[in-house]
């Protein structure tokens, strides 16, 4: 299951080929655009994020679709032992290398490149992962949510904030335009990569929200599934035990 809505839309490249090409792509000008297009916004949607982890008191947690690492250094605030940040994209894995490096945080937070769909950790090494606008490039979502399950400690949590539609005026209205117009332009601007900039709110548009995606999450294997609209109903937080 999962939307076949891809970045270049080659013939012979596979979603997640092409997810992985996009990111090293844009990699360099990404937390620019990402804050300055979501308008700082996704800070305070991580920050709630890891408020609802602060009652598991996780100390190995992974965070998936990492980038640059963002969620994984708001996720220092829960005090853990080791961060490990997942993606695909080496390229923006290098520059979240350089931001912990910076921030002296890298003895803490591990930058690792690897595949949702197939992790190289043993079953039950996390107590806890996060995902940040990551799950609806997964180009295999069932497998990438059963793969995290997999990896997460018996009572883990699971923790995904994730673009949804929203249904309310004015929000609805303003997210229409920014996502058409204001994202494409100024994403196709300043990375050079128009494509990258028009897929993201495509595979916004295609991605199953709301209570489909907690539907997912307990099919494959989630318990407690619950979420969490902020923004609005620009973004959605999930979250559901092992």
């Amino acid at each position: 299951m999962g939307t076949k809505v891809k970045p270049y839309n080659k013939a012979n490249a596979s979603k997640k080929e092409e997810v992985e090409e996009m990111f090293d792509n844009i990699s360099g000008k990404y937390d620019f655009l990402n804050h300055f297009l979501s308008l700082g916004i996704d800070k305070l949607w991580r920050k709630k994020a890891i408020k609802i982890l602060k009652e598991y008191q996780p100390k190995v947690i992974m965070d998936m679709a990492t980038g640059t690492g963002d969620f994984a250094i708001e996720a220092l605030k829960l005090n853990p032992t080791r961060v490990v940040g997942v993606d695909l994209s080496n390229g923006m894995l290098e520059v979240g290398r350089k931001k912990m490096k910076k921030k002296g945080v890298d003895q803490i937070v591990e930058m690792v490149q690897g595949d949702s769909e197939n992790l190289s950790f043993e079953d039950e090494t996390f107590d806890a992962y996060t995902v940040g606008f990551g799950v609806r490039n997964f180009q295999n979502l069932d497998l990438g949510l059963t793969e995290m399950l997999r990896v997460l400690k018996q009572g883990g949590v699971g923790v995904i904030l994730e673009f949804s539609k929203p249904k309310k005026f004015p929000v609805k209205q303003y997210f229409k335009f920014h996502s058409k117009y204001i994202i494409p332009t100024i994403g196709k601007a300043v990375s050079k990569d128009k494509a990258a900039y028009t897929y993201l709110p495509e595979s916004v548009e295609a991605f199953p929200e709301g209570q489909a995606f907690m539907d997912i999450m307990t099919d494959v294997g989630y318990k407690n599934v619950k979420s969490k609209i902020v923004g609005g109903g620009i973004a959605t937080i999930y979250y559901g035990i092992k």
